[in-house]
């Protein structure tokens, strides 16, 4: 270990560390609980609205937007004044849409209160942020995986919200969501606290600057296919699995939350991989897995597409991992700015295939070809890495930027 990694492992408390990243890890798999509920609940709501697939897509789509977009003000909101503000913020606000949701009366009422769902998504940049401040570059890849990791929040609406709305009630689907952001809420009250300043407070340009850098771009790329995957499969597999192979809620909620365990849980070992070998290495590794996979998810064969969800959810998920290894790596001075931008491109990422697979499905009666799009763009940004390191736009894997 160099003398400036040595000097960085001893400006954090390790219990200290630890508990900051729980707390984060946490905040978010809350926050992703009470953005998950309109997946967990589509099919539900489905029924109760008579909506078309159109607007199925449209409902899955507008939070993750909105969600999107959002990332970058609260990126550069944490990187200038702390997470645990920006935490607590975004924690308070995600009770209102999911205490509001049961009471929409129609759809455009579902789609508005849906709509601000997308808040609870955005905190994704503000705990990249927060976690990074509290440990040095080493054992970033590994730290940012964990906190990823809290995207198991999702599984957990996608997983219960069928099960509770069967012995509790359609507003309980929300509801529940609502207490435990409520609960999150007074735990970062009362433990969070910003990691230690290491440096002067620097004007907002200096924040702004590197998002004009083409590795910005690159990551966001990249993040687009391994979140975005991630997002738009989490969101659309109980309607796969319900219009395609007619399995019951119940059954097509429990597969879902499969595919956001397996993925989520590769997520930190991804980060992991990385801190080892680079995070280049993982995704070049990640990317052809992903086309394969979307390909297999193309045969309307429920052994292959079994296979094929399942072998897709560790590649992304390794793949986020590996993504944000390299955004500490290359931008440790704008940590929260950069992951705004990104993490909003990963979100964008899983914005369009809803629309599109509703889209495909209305005009060709299948989601084949969303499949195929999917495995296309894979290779792309397999094409994009590669032509990126031979024009020495990105370093060897494990190179710190100067």
């Amino acid at each position: 270990m160099s003398d400036s990694n040595a000097k960085e492992d001893s400006v954090a408390v390790p219990e200290s560390s630890t508990l900051q990243l729980v707390l984060a890890t946490g905040a978010f798999a809350v926050c992703f609980a009470v953005f998950g509920t309109m997946a967990g609940m589509m099919t539900t709501l489905t029924d109760r609205f008579h909506m078309s697939e159109f607007q199925v897509g449209l409902a899955l789509a507008m939070p993750v937007l909105f969600g999107s977009l959002g990332r970058i003000p609260l990126g550069i909101l944490t990187d200038r004044h702390g997470g645990r503000a920006v935490f607590l913020g975004v924690l308070a606000f995600a009770i209102i849409p999911a205490a509001l949701m049961p009471l929409a009366q129609n759809v455009t009422q579902l789609l508005i209160c849906g709509f601000f769902l997308g808040v609870p998504l955005a905190v994704f940049s503000v705990g990249v942020g927060f976690v990074s401040g509290w440990y040095p570059p080493g054992r970033q890849g590994a730290a940012l995986g964990i906190y990823g990791a809290g995207n198991v929040g999702q599984s957990l609406s996608l997983m219960s919200a069928p099960f509770v709305v069967k012995y509790f009630g359609y507003a309980w689907g929300f509801w529940g969501c609502a207490i435990l952001a409520f609960i999150w809420l007074v735990l970062m009250a009362l433990l969070a606290k910003n990691a230690p300043v290491r440096g002067p407070k620097r004007a907002l340009s200096d924040y702004l600057k590197p998002l004009a850098q083409p590795m910005s771009w690159g990551l966001s790329l990249y993040y687009f296919l391994t979140f975005g995957g991630f997002l738009a499969m989490a969101q659309y597999l109980p309607k796969f699995l319900t219009l395609d192979f007619q399995l019951s809620k119940q059954d097509a909620g429990l597969r879902a939350a499969g595919f956001v365990l397996l993925a989520t849980a590769a997520r930190p070992v991804g980060g992991w991989l990385a801190d080892k070998h680079g995070g280049i290495r993982i995704l070049v590794l990640a990317f052809p897995l992903t086309a394969v996979c979307a390909i297999m998810m193309a045969c309307p064969v429920m052994i292959t597409f079994t296979a094929g969800a399942l072998g897709m959810g560790l590649a992304i998920g390794l793949g986020n991992g590996a993504v944000f290894k390299l955004v500490p790596q290359y931008f440790p001075k704008s940590v929260g700015s950069v992951t705004g931008l990104v993490g909003a491109a990963g979100g964008l990422g899983g914005f369009f295939p809803p629309l599109v697979l509703g889209v495909l499905k209305q005009t060709t009666g299948s989601f084949a070809w969303g499949f195929a799009l999917l495995a296309v763009f894979a290779l792309v940004c397999m094409g994009v890495l590669l032509m990126s390191g031979r024009r020495g736009t990105i370093r060897p894997s494990g190179a710190t930027p100067g």
